[in-house]
């Protein structure tokens, strides 16, 4: 195919070098004469490419740094880069032409809260707190909406964006109390963040399925709106999208959905029901916390994580179903669910992060799976009516409390793997039997202080050592075997332990510690011992 002029003239128009032209001149001999058929620039020119143009009748300004000729046959200017509005009206006086014309602030506030036909663009602040503005028509030649543009504008009940309008910016219409409805057209591709942020009459909003992403803070303090449908074009669920959206009662989760952020449906104190559809992975942090009216919620099988404080002070749940692919359960993560009765945990789980159950007041007994290597510290605090535990094996307990003052626990099954118990995490007013497993070295510092309610506790042969503190304050004890593979007893181990009156010292124990026997039921019967230091009963 052979190019006659119109077509390579054409061509040439998308030519980004003043040498491409050249060289296209300088080639083919038929082409010469190629850049004096323009009226007009194709690229931004300068002192020496402005002679090979010299039929130029309107001169075209494509940035704000590029250099303007006025000489020979130029006519008019044609400016391509983002102008002002007032920039706009004085540029056409001289008979100039603008492409791209911004409607800011500063011409709001000169020129009103008309938007007229020639502006293609809404500035970031542009209406921002224009308390008086109650409704408002975007021309279709709009294209961009600003960040914080409509921010504060109380009275603005409706709006409605043109087809014209690809992008809305951040917090654009945040604040924007009065609003009731919104139309968003099929042209948006993504929410940004802060959108419709604390709209708090806004009680439906429909979002079309050309939106691929809801930003952080979305729809964050939308308190009135009651229902929401997510497409299954949204792929992600920014962070604090939904965070107190106290009226939203239930919401649908499509399979489209990789990720849901953080404190995402926080403090939604009416959600009652969520599905999930979508195979993600992780929940995250306190994305369900506080939500006090929640009953049912149902995981799919892709889960692996959930975050920190996910269902903290649910109040409401009942129960849920953890699915095989949880790999970790997040600190604080069923924190304050009070109705919470009973849960399975499967075998797939590795970790209770710290203060996991704390405060489940209605749940009253559970099993730590085998697979379980580490229970976090205050666990299980305030579990009220939890009675029952086993644990089917163990790496790790944390040397912080893991039951910590429960008034109900009477029975512990620790595993048969664990080597060493860690201080203070068996504090427990109401054990009465714990079997200690062969597999113990060792009973650390405050062990069993405070077990107010033990009676008896068989310490293995394979102990070489008990901790400091390790029975204090254990009233009922009243009598103890300990084994000749002791050597040593801690500072202030049996202290306070008023109901003992049995206990046997092997002749391995080589060390007593300091007020180890301190106000002990049997210390009249010990102090004949003397080997003895006197300073274990002080």
């Amino acid at each position: 195919m052979k190019l006659g002029y119109n077509e390579i003239m054409i061509t040439s128009m998308y030519f980004n070098d003043i040498n491409d032209f050249i060289n296209l001149e300088l080639g083919v001999k038929r082409f010469q004469g190629n850049m004096e058929r323009f009226h007009f620039n194709p690229i931004p020119l300068h002192n020496y490419s402005r002679r090979f143009f010299p039929n130029i009748e309107t001169f075209h300004i494509y940035t704000e740094s590029s250099m303007v000729f006025n000489d020979g046959r130029i006519i008019k200017l044609l400016i391509w880069y983002t102008v002002n509005y007032s920039t706009y009206l004085k540029e056409k006086k001289k008979g100039n032409i603008c492409k791209h014309i911004e409607y800011t602030q500063s011409d709001r506030n000169k020129y009103g809260n008309t938007i007229t036909p020639e502006v293609t663009s809404l500035g970031n602040y542009c209406f921002k707190y224009c308390n008086e503005l109650t409704s408002i028509n975007i021309p279709t030649s709009v294209s961009e909406v600003g960040y914080w543009c409509f921010y504060g504008c109380t009275s603005l009940k409706s709006i409605n964006i043109p087809s014209s309008i690809s992008e809305v910016g951040k917090y654009c219409f945040s604040e924007c109390s009065s609003l009731t409805s919104i139309y968003i057209p099929t042209t948006i591709t993504k929410l940004k963040g802060g959108c419709f942020r604390e709209c708090t009459s806004l009680t439906s909003i429909n979002i079309p399925s050309s939106v691929s992403k809801i930003g952080d803070w979305c729809f964050y303090g939308c308190k009135s709106l009651k229902s929401i449908n997510i497409p299954s074009s949204v792929s992600e669920i920014g962070n604090n999208c939904f965070k107190k959206c106290s009226s939203l009662t239930s919401i649908n989760i499509p399979s489209s959905i990789s990720k849901i952020g953080n404190e995402c449906f926080k403090e939604c104190t009416s959600l009652k029901l969520i599905n999930i559809q979508s195979p993600i992975s992780t929940l995250g942090g306190h994305c369900f916390d506080k939500c006090s009216s929640l009953t049912s919620i149902t995981l799919p099988s892709s889960i692996k994580e959930m975050g920190n404080s996910c269902f903290e002070e649910c109040l409401s749940l009942t129960s849920i179903n953890i699915p095989s692919t949880i790999i970790e359960i997040g600190y604080y993560c069923f924190n304050g669910c009070t109705s919470l009765t009973s849960i399975t945990l499967p075998s797939s789980i590795s970790k209770l992060g710290n203060k996991c159950f704390k405060e489940c007041l209605s749940l009253k007994s559970i099993n730590i799976p085998s697979t379980i290597i580490e229970i976090g510290f205050n666990c299980f605090e305030e579990c009220s009516s939890l009675t029952s535990m086993n644990i089917d094996s163990l790496q790790y307990i944390s040397e912080e409390k893991v039951f910590m003052n429960e008034p109900v626990l009477i029975s512990i099954k620790i595993p048969y793997n664990l080597e060493i118990i860690n201080g203070k995490n068996i504090e427990k007013k109401n054990i009465n039997e714990f079997i200690i497993p062969s597999s113990i070295t060792k009973l650390g510092y405050c062990c069993f202080s405070k077990c107010s309610s033990l009676t008896s506790v068989n310490i293995p042969s394979t102990i070489i050592e008990i901790g400091y503190k390790c029975f204090k304050e254990c009233s009922t004890l009243k009598s103890i075997n300990i084994p000749s593979s002791i050597s040593k007893i801690g500072d202030f181990c049996f202290d306070r332990c008023i109901s003992l009156t049995t206990i046997n010292i092997p002749s391995s124990i080589t060390s007593f510690g300091r007020g180890c026997f301190y106000k002990c039921g049997c210390k009249d019967e010990l102090k004949q011992n003397k080997r003895i230091p006197i300073e274990c009963f002080e």
